[in-house]
Order: structure tokens, then sequence, then C-alpha cells
């Protein structure tokens, strides 16, 4: 691990995945903040910074996960004590963007939460939020203050490519992952399929008809979020019937809720490739389950921000 010399950059963590923000930090070459979170007998929290911030660049890694409301509380609270222990820029590093998927109004009356959550964290005082893989990439737009949106495709692509399978055949679940899909056709540079479906409520999918041809070839399912991982394994169980030879899925945000676990371990998929911008208990990881880390992209992007460089060159 280098060293990295700048004491006005700062790396702290809260509660919702300590090891990625150890795993980010060793990548510059920091310690972790001293920081901790305390929660009161009715579940209050309170943050408590046992270090000087006055004047610098501190970056908080919090993901808004499961559980996602006492996450978020924590983010705003230490985003709160930040600023008012005199920190120079408040940097909110959230690699999975919890309420994502709450992002229009699909029916009258809906609040549109992911939008709530971008004033939330504005309000309490965050300058710049770095974030992987939004549901919905507009989400950028909810903010006022600087969004750097990280891919988590370039990691996946890495990891297939080193596999070196063979008649691979890249497939969207549905069509709003299409673009996804693409991205990882082009870098594996193989042909895309796309799976039809109906939606009749949410978390229930149902599976219409696959584009694009499978026969014989080895699929690899890409998604942003496997939540129930109800479309994911009827994808994959699709993909077998209808004649690939193998199925392979991936997506960036391993959230597997509900009977996500099961469901996977039931299924035809041979492997499931995630990355942990979601801490995953034990008790999630199959053996079949690999977990890439985005701790080196993540770490990238904080020096690049912290030196005034160019993030986007992270994809060149």
């Amino acid at each position: 691990m280098a060293n990295y010399r700048d004491p006005k950059l700062k790396v702290f963590t809260c509660n919702s995945n300590p090891q990625l923000a150890k795993e980010i930090a060793d990548h510059i070459g920091l310690p972790l903040g001293n920081s901790e979170v305390v929660r009161f007998s009715d579940g209050e929290v309170q943050i408590k910074l046992n270090e000087s911030v006055r004047g610098a660049d501190v970056f908080v890694i919090q993901s808004t996960s499961a559980p996602v409301n006492q996450n978020l509380m924590e983010l705003l609270i230490m985003i709160d004590a930040l600023k008012r222990a005199s920190a120079k820029s408040i940097n909110c590093v959230i690699p999975y963007y919890g309420y994502a998927r709450q992002d229009r109004k699909a029916r009258a009356r809906d609040p549109i939460t992911a939008k709530l959550v971008a004033n939330l964290l504005e309000t309490a005082g965050a300058h710049r939020i770095i974030t992987m893989d939004l549901h919905a990439t507009q989400i950028q737009g909810f903010f006022d203050i600087p969004v750097d949106h990280l891919l988590g495709v370039p990691i996946l692509a890495k990891y297939f490519e080193e596999k070196e399978l063979e008649d691979i055949v890249v497939v969207s679940p549905d069509h709003g992952g299409v673009t996804r899909a693409r991205k990882l056709a082009e870098r594996l540079q193989a042909p895309i399929a796309i799976i039809d479906k109906r939606r009749p409520e949410p978390n229930v999918a149902e599976i219409m008809n696959i584009v694009g041809n499978i026969e014989g070839k080895t699929a690899i399912l890409i998604d942003d979020i496997i939540d129930t991982a109800g479309t994911i394994t009827l994808a994959a169980n699709a993909l077998v019937e209808s004649g690939a030879k193998g199925v392979y899925a991936c997506c960036t945000h391993p959230v597997l809720s509900g009977p996500a676990i099961e469901r996977i371990a039931k299924s035809k998929i041979q492997e499931l490739v995630v990355t942990n911008t979601i801490a995953l208990a034990p008790e999630k990881v199959l053996p079949n389950v690999k977990m890439l880390s985005v701790a080196p992209i993540i770490g990238e992007a904080i020096i690049r921000v912290h030196e005034e460089l160019s993030v986007s060159k992270l994809f060149d």
C-alpha cells in the first residue's frame, strides 16, 4: 500500500459497508478516518468525529442499501457533523443509491423518492456525489451539485474476458437494460439478445419470448440490480429451455432480498458475478457467487476528484 501524503484528503465510513471503505482507503494509501456511529437506546443515531477535518476534502463511503432508512440517516447525520466541523468539501460516495427505482411517477399520486433523497443529501450539506450504476441515469439531474457516475460494466467485462468463454451472447433480461447489455457486448465483442417480458405487478416477472439467436451459445445475463432474483432466474431457465448451452448472470448491485438466494440456488445459473457495492451476509454468498471489488475504481475516482483531474478518463 502506497502512502498518499496529502493531509487534506480524508476518507470516512458509516456502517453500511465498512469492508469496502477499508479496501478503498487501502487502495488510496490512507488510514480510514477515526469516527464512530453510536445508537441511543431508542434508536437515534449520533456520529462522533474523533479527528479534525477542518479544511479537508472529506469522502464518506456509505451505500444506502438495507436497512436503507437507517443507512441513509447515518449518512445525513455524518454530512451534518462534517459540515459543522468545517470540512472544506463533503463528498458522498454512495456505491449503491437506494430509492433509485422510485425515479418517476409511474401512476397517479406516486412520490418521486429518488429526487427526495437527492434533496435531503444537498440540504444536509453534500458538495458532490460519487455513485455507481444508477438504476435510472436521469437521477444525476435530480442534483444541483456535481455527480460522478461510475460504471460497473468494465469490471464485469474484464472478469468475463479473463474466463475466455466461447460462443458468447450477452442477454438483457428486459428492454430497459438493452443499453447496458450492448456496452458489455461491445467489450466482449459478442452479439446481444433481449428477453421480452411483461411484469404484471412489482417483483413478479413473466417471460414472453427471446429476441436474438441463443441456440448453442453461452449466455451472459446482465442487469444493474438483482433484487428478488425473479427476473434473472426466469430468464436463465428460459434461455436453457431455448437451447443455450450455459448461462452466467452478472450485476453491479446484489440486493438479493426475500427469496433471491433460494431462487438462484435452484436456477440454471452456473455462476452469478456481482460487485461489492452492497455488503453481503455470509449466508448470501453461495458457492457459485463470485464477488468483484469496486474499490480500485472508486479509489481512483476519489484521487482524481481531490486532484481536480478528469474522472471520465477512468473509462477510456
